[in-house]
């Protein structure tokens, strides 16, 4: 029998149809998608706690699947309510706030005054007149406030179920992987599925040990500058920094902003600096040696997908782009027509085959409790 063999152009046209069918696709489907892989995400985090509770406390599956998924929520809900408390503190100096904000409006009014030679009269008709257009779409505003919150709830109870779910279902999904090839293929399965599996735990831990570092320097940082809310500025500071490049200038425009209406000019240049070396130290070293040692992956390529992953789903795409590369490397690197683009995910510094280097009593135990 001949083999047709497409002309390059051709096949060109296919991949680029497949990858735009594939973005229209995760777009339609982002209701679904985005809680399913964060559920995976938190599953693989908690299999060893599930895996502990069946083996040392002969607990059903169901049970520790569902005790595992609940410690995961007690521990979210643990920093959103220490978040809370803090924000409450917060809010309860709002009268200071706006003191100290209308003083800082009008030093702004009588420099702009002084240097442009704008009277107030006419810079009070403009806010108004800007403030009557936001009025306009106040209604708007709100309602699309009120829909990210719902949807943010929806997310998170979707995740827990989803979690729960493969938790409970972890051996049935992994036998459908494996009888989905070849039976000769059956090794490479298991090989891609544990290294997966020990890739995202890793990244995740290394995720949750840098936020605890950056947390903890922010926090040192802002006490010694003299800040007031210094420990709940270090835990914002220590949670947007999660978001990868947009994040660590998100949080120090809220902590710039929270210092310029509790303390000093002084200060808030203090706050600026530090935190322009908390980012500085955190990118160079922290981020490479606890969390970039987990995920080997340039960052050409990373940043290409949190651009695409910010542009399909948001923020919540931004989280997640990182651990699907490196879900894609490792599908890539183990399949002989795929691995050009396993090196083009990878980073120059890394060594061919670092992902292959678990050692066999983990690569055994880890196919041990997916099958158990």
């Amino acid at each position: 029998m001949k083999t047709v063999v497409l002309p390059f152009y051709v096949k060109l046209a296919c991949v680029l149809l497949s990858i735009l069918l594939l973005g229209y696709l995760a777009i339609l489907g982002h209701t679904i998608l985005a809680p399913l892989i964060l559920g995976f995400l938190c599953s693989v985090l908690l299999l060893p706690l599930a895996n502990l509770l069946e083996r040392n406390f002969q607990m059903p599956r169901s049970v520790s699947s569902l005790l595992s998924s609940i410690a995961l929520v007690i521990l979210i809900g643990a920093v959103f309510t220490l978040l809370g408390t803090q924000l409450s503190s917060l809010a309860n100096d709002w009268p200071a706030f706006k003191q100290q904000l209308l003083k800082s409006a009008a030093d702004l009014q009588f420099w702009i005054s002084d240097t442009f030679h704008v009277n107030n009269k006419a810079q009070i008709d403009y806010i108004n007149q800007a403030a009557s257009k936001s009025l306009s779409t106040g209604t708007t505003l709100l309602s699309k406030t009120l829909m990210s919150l719902s949807s943010l709830f929806l997310l998170l109870l979707f995740s827990f179920l989803y979690t729960f779910f493969i938790l409970f279902h972890r051996r049935l999904i992994v036998r459908f992987l494996v009888n989905s090839f070849k039976e000769n293929h059956s090794p490479v399965v298991y090989e891609i599925v544990y290294q997966i599996q020990y890739i995202i735990k890793r990244y995740v831990v290394g995720l949750f040990l840098q936020m605890l570092i950056v947390t903890i320097l922010a926090c040192l940082a802002f006490y010694f500058i003299g800040v007031k809310y210094s420990f709940l500025l270090g835990l914002i500071t220590g949670i947007f920094n999660i978001i990868p490049y947009v994040g660590i200038f998100t949080a120090l425009v809220i902590t710039v902003l929270i210092t310029f209406a509790t303390s000093t000019a002084t200060n808030v240049l203090f706050v600026v600096i530090a935190l322009v070396v908390i980012h500085a130290v955190d990118g160079n070293y922290i981020m490479p040696k606890i969390v970039g040692s987990k995920v080997q992956i340039n960052t050409l390529i990373a940043l290409i997908g949190l651009v695409l992953g910010e542009m399909l789903w948001g923020i919540t795409g931004m989280f997640l782009s990182i651990p699907i590369i490196a879900i894609m490397k490792v599908v890539f690197d183990r399949v002989p027509e795929l691995k050009p683009w396993g090196m083009l995910l990878g980073d120059e510094s890394s060594e061919e085959g670092s992902y292959m280097k678990i050692p066999k009593r983990t690569r055994k135990q880890k196919i041990e409790n997916l099958l158990d």
